[in-house]
């Protein structure tokens, strides 16, 4: 019988009560020193590797945790750092380059493949010199090794992923052959340490165009196996199609594929495997929180067991779940017995491992009492199969409805939704949670502080205003609190970037819509002014990317359930006098398939479900959408196809990639491209944003353009959003003079 062991690939590392934000907060804030910042980063670290080795896993990856982000650590680590910040040193230098400081932009972020986690990409620049610094990396695997022994693994992060991540200003193959002896440095110092392995990632192996790479994957990995330090090469988020059979082939002791997406299983059934490799099986989703169904995945591994599979893995990091499901018990329990966060998985690798090894018995049984727990809406169901063509399409087309459209100045001045969320807002809603605020009191304040936003907006001179969203402790949680088959956790946290963390909603059943969300708001934001004020909605794909998602219910039937419930809030704002929607779907790319032969059908169904709540709108109102931190230029006939009057887009970071992508695909409608980075305490010079502006006039006509900060101004203080404002505007205005 084949002896199994156990794996994991990363692990969360925020903290269970969110223990680092506080303390990176706190840095920057100046109330916290430097070293008190790291003992908490330390302290968070070693919880996790002591909760895996305590769970039982043989192979305990280490080296992945991070103060920011793991990317820029390896930037950092390999010399990789733009001249704009060679002058500065340490902690100064990482976090200026995660944010920005004075005078000098922070690195470009966007999303990390598929995931609602974002990572900074690398910038390598012309005559770049990598030099190695890998001490704080050895330094930890060294503490791992000092608590676990022999069970702690490295992570590196492969050198073809990290360059096809970057931003290159040389030769992709230069840069490799001056990157290369730096790994092989490393893999020699963790070689000297003992180490039993190491995992390289290369998530960028199931990219398409991976056989691209082919030449360059191959010599790094001879140049890796050298050193004589066994290899676990992993590669996440999707099966690595066509590229399958060189991949396997490459000189490493064994590959870690994922078995939760893709067609894995069929390439190998296609292909066979190496008798002189390992595989680990990546067979525990890190990126659901259900628990594993036993009835499906056993005989899929019990096929493949003899003699392939010889280890268990979690998919990818455990870091996009949260910690623990156990925490979560104001849950029903009929819920709560069928999730698994991260150590609920850990245990699920190791249960496995015993009933392949005859010496455990898995249990299904908590899923036939959540089945009875959560029965189907007939009603619903019924309304979605009415559905006909005439639901997704507009009434007329976009030149027909924009002369039906609110009238505005050149350039029209909006901001992309909300407003800053202080302690004195977050507090406000925390105590009418727990009671201590009755609903009268709590919407005075909500309202107050919505006329203080309009009163702004209206002093800056503004010309499409916004409520400020103070009701609201994030995008998608407001909308999912308001529906019905959404569960919320209490310690569900998960990593967004740097100290930015999210807690997603659990979808658990059919979504519907008891009343509408919005209406209230907003009637109180358009009567403090004459100016129009955008209704505030959050898209149905977005809602169901941040999410978690029943993974038993297809994800286009979920999204077309969301649509509907938007479609019913947006004619009840409409009949409350709304003539400017805004349906944000920033996570739209993100659920792009990563092989092209499935695109097609992801990208209807998701476009299909915008249109179908927003497709009922009358042709008088304008519809706007908002999309930001990841790479559009493959979806432009999607968006295109949207059929949304105005889209806003993030662009600070993105040195306008989109805006020319969308210029050069001859994109006819009404485009918002960001003027500054939002995500960066720097306040940005009027000339910065008349810069900007007068770059995207080289790119679309000035009917088409809108004015607006990069995404939503939640995350800033007051004290940095007012005088950004300001230039803002007065750039504006200058620029309206000049015309």
């Amino acid at each position: 019988m084949t002896k199994f062991t156990t794996q994991t690939v990363g692990y969360p590392h925020i903290g269970k009560d969110r223990e680092l934000k506080r303390a990176l907060e706190g840095y920057w804030k100046g109330a916290l020193d430097a070293e008190t910042l790291l003992a908490t980063f330390r302290q968070v670290e070693e919880e996790g590797w002591r909760a895996q080795h305590d769970a039982g896993i043989d192979y305990i990856g280490v080296g992945d945790a991070t103060l920011y982000d793991a990317v820029l650590d390896w930037s950092l680590r390999l010399g990789l750092v733009p001249q704009r910040f060679a002058a500065l040193e340490g902690l100064e230098r990482l976090f200026a380059m995660a944010r920005g400081v004075e005078g000098i932009p922070a690195l470009e972020m966007t999303k990390w493949f598929d995931t609602n986690y974002h990572y900074l990409v690398p910038e390598i620049e012309a005559g770049a010199q990598p030099v190695a610094d890998f001490e704080d990396f050895l330094t930890a695997v060294r503490r791992a090794q000092a608590l676990m022994g022999e069970h702690a693994v490295p992570i590196v992060l492969g050198p073809i992923t990290f360059l096809r991540l970057a931003r290159l200003e040389v030769p992709f193959d230069v840069i490799l052959a001056q990157l290369l002896p730096l790994y092989v440095e490393l893999l020699g110092a963790l070689k000297a340490l003992g180490v039993p392995e190491v995992q390289v990632h290369e998530p960028a192996l199931i990219l398409p165009d991976a056989a691209d790479f082919r030449s360059q994957t191959e010599r790094a990995m001879a140049a890796l196996a050298a050193v004589g330090l066994p290899i676990n090469l992993v590669i996440p988020f999707d099966d690595v199609g066509e590229s399958f059979a060189w991949i396997v082939a490459l000189p490493v002791a064994g590959l870690t594929l994922d078995f939760t997406r893709g067609e894995t299983t069929a390439l190998l059934e296609r292909h066979g495997w190496s008798a002189d490799k390992f595989l680990a099986a990546g067979i525990v989703d890190g990126r659901n929180v259900w628990r594993l169904r036993g009835a499906e995945a056993l005989p899929r591994l019990q096929s493949l067991a003899t003699p392939t599979v010889s280890r268990l893995s979690a998919a990818c990091s455990l870091q996009h779940v949260p910690y623990s499901a156990a925490r979560e018990t104001t849950l029903p329990a009929p819920l709560r017995g069928v999730l698994a966060f991260a150590e609920e998985k850990l245990h699920e690798l190791v249960v496995l491992r015993d009933v392949l090894a005859g010496t455990a018995v898995w249990d299904d049984s908590p899923w036939a009492d959540f089945r009875a727990f959560a029965p189907e809406d007939a009603a619903l169901r019924a309304r979605l199969v009415g559905l006909g063509a005439s639901d997704f399409s507009r009434a007329e087309g976009y030149t027909g409805r924009r002369t039906q459209q609110v009238a505005l100045p050149a350039f029209p001045l909006t901001t992309i939704g909300s407003f800053p969320q202080t302690a004195a807002v977050r507090q406000l809603r925390s105590r009418f949670k727990r009671g201590e605020l009755s609903e009268a009191a709590y919407y005075a304040g909500v309202d107050a502080w919505i006329a203080y936003t309009i009163g702004v907006q209206e002093g800056l001179e503004f010309d499409v205003l916004v409520h400020g969203e103070f009701e609201r402790s994030d995008m998608v949680e407001y909308f999912a609190e308001k529906l019905t088959g959404f569960a919320f956790t209490r310690h569900g946290w998960v990593q967004s970037f740097g100290s930015r963390y999210v807690r997603p909603p659990i979808i658990y059943a059919d979504v519907t819509r008891p009343a509408p969300m919005t209406v209230r708001e907003f009637e109180v934001a358009q009567s403090f002014t004459h100016k129009p004020v955008k209704g505030m909605l959050t898209g149905p794909v977005t809602i169901l990317n941040w999410s978690f998602p029943r993974t038993d219910v297809p994800r286009r039937e979920v999204a077309f359930q969301l649509a509907l419930a938007l479609r019913d809030e947006i004619a009840d704002l409409e009949r409350a006098g709304a003539r400017i929607i805004q349906v944000d779907e920033p996570a739209l790319r993100e659920g792009l398939p990563f092989k092209v032969d499935r695109r097609a059908v992801y990208l209807t169904w998701a476009v299909d479900g915008f249109r179908l709540a927003t497709a009922g709108a009358a042709s008088a109102t304008q519809i706007h959408t908002h999309m930001c931190y990841a790479e559009f230029g493959d979806v432009l006939p999607a968006i295109e196809r949207l059929d949304a009057d105005v889209i806003s887009l993030e662009n600070a970071r993105s040195d306008d990639a989109t805006l020319r992508a969308l210029a050069e695909y001859g994109y006819a409608r009404e485009v918002g491209p960001g003027v500054y980075d939002i995500h960066s305490p720097v306040i940005p010079g009027k000339d910065f944003i008349l810069e900007k502006l007068r770059t995207f006039r080289l790119h679309l006509a000035d009917v088409q353009l809108w004015v607006n900060p990069d995404c939503g101004l939640k995350t800033r203080a007051w004290e940095e959003v007012l005088p950004a404002l300001r230039v803002m505007v007065a750039a504006v205005q200058q620029l309206r003079a000049e015309l």
